[in-house]
């Protein structure tokens, strides 16, 4: 059995800001209590690699500061990957009384230019979007379904994709329509994460693609498999655990869809918190831009190193820093999964 976290702190919030679609009106707190990152034991740490790098050349990271509907095409054109088939852009829809989750406005063009789905999942912790029916209401009142068709890809059940690489994830569940779409766009909105300290494209694959069943066993570190074990699993997980399981879903993920996903992640309303959060903190810090890969781990890793580099940071890199949130990184790298070393494409330029 994997170490328990034992701070009664860690209780109250999960309990308060978890990702997911908590309502709890203190949500917003912006505090930066460390969770325990412990490991398991040595003997139990060894990690298989799967995926290996066929290419020395660093990936390319492009960037630009227009936050608009035209700096998303430029993003998407640099990479150079058409995308075909059924293409699911897998977004969050955000929590009813947020308002930091992408907008229609702002994403609609690429959407409709790529003929795209615009796909979720339920969440396992409550909220206003843990069942089909409130979750597609929450399409139509955030206006997702007027530029796109919508599906919520666990509303008839799940299916288990094998877990390739890793030490903790025997297999990744996720909603049964995954197995509906032969390209992917990952468009993801950057910010805090109450749990894994930030959330980016990594993260909106490892939970966002997860039905509730799934997203208990990201969160459990496969110790658990049944959403009714979810709060099992944020009390009894440890922190560095559950990240490189995030890490392992997308392994998973990776080797169903191979070349057929392009990674975008904007960088606008940069709090603390994360969409799934119904009243989440103002943001501190300014907005950046939007930044695109087709290598997951070198675009999140681009957008962390942003947000050092910003003046204005400090409240957000508190938040990485207490989840120890670059491990995700550094366990993605070692799996094979993509590179943290890149090359910035400015743009702008």
């Amino acid at each position: 059995m994997k170490k328990h976290i034992t701070i009664l702190l860690i209780s109250i919030l999960m309990f308060s800001l978890i990702v997911g679609c908590i309502t709890d009106e203190n949500a917003a707190d912006t505090g930066s209590e460390a969770i325990e990152t412990n490991h398991s034991s040595e003997e139990d740490t060894q990690v298989t690699t799967f995926f290996n790098s066929t290419t020395d050349e660093a990936p390319k990271v492009y960037m630009t500061s227009d936050i608009s509907p035209e700096g998303l095409m430029a993003v998407y054109e640099a990479m150079g990957r058409e995308l075909n088939g059924n293409v699911a852009v897998k977004i969050s829809s955000g929590e009813p009384g947020g308002d930091n989750y992408l907008h229609p406005s702002l994403i609609g063009d690429l959407v409709q230019s790529v003929n795209g789905t615009i796909v979720e999942c339920n969440t396992a912790y409550g909220g206003g979007r843990a069942e089909t029916a409130m979750h597609k209401q929450v399409m139509i009142d955030h206006g997702f379904t007027a530029i796109a068709p919508t599906d919520i890809m666990d509303e008839e059940g799940e299916i288990s994709l094998s877990v390739p690489a890793g030490q903790h994830l025997d297999e990744f569940i996720v909603g049964s329509h995954f197995e509906n779409y032969d390209s992917w766009l990952i468009l993801s909105h950057f910010k805090g994460h109450a749990m894994g300290g930030f959330g980016g494209a990594m993260k909106n694959v490892a939970i966002g693609i997860a039905s509730a069943n799934g997203k208990t066993g990201v969160h459990s570190a496969g110790n658990y498999d049944d959403v009714s074990q979810i709060w099992d699993a944020f009390g009894n997980t440890p922190q560095d655990d559950f990240l490189e399981s995030m890490a392992e879903a997308n392994g998973a993920f990776m080797n169903e869809v191979g070349d057929n996903v392009v990674y975008i992640n904007v960088l606008n309303r940069l709090s603390v918190d994360c969409d799934c959060v119904a009243s989440p903190a103002e943001p501190t810090m300014d907005d950046i831009g939007i930044m695109a890969s087709l290598d997951p781990v070198a675009l999140d890793q681009a957008s962390v190193d942003q947000i050092y580099a910003a003046p204005d940071g400090q409240d957000l890199i508190e938040r990485m820093e207490s989840r120890n949130a670059t491990h995700i990184l550094d366990y993605g790298a070692g799996l094979g999964l993509g590179s943290q070393e890149y090359e910035l494409v400015n743009l702008d330029a």
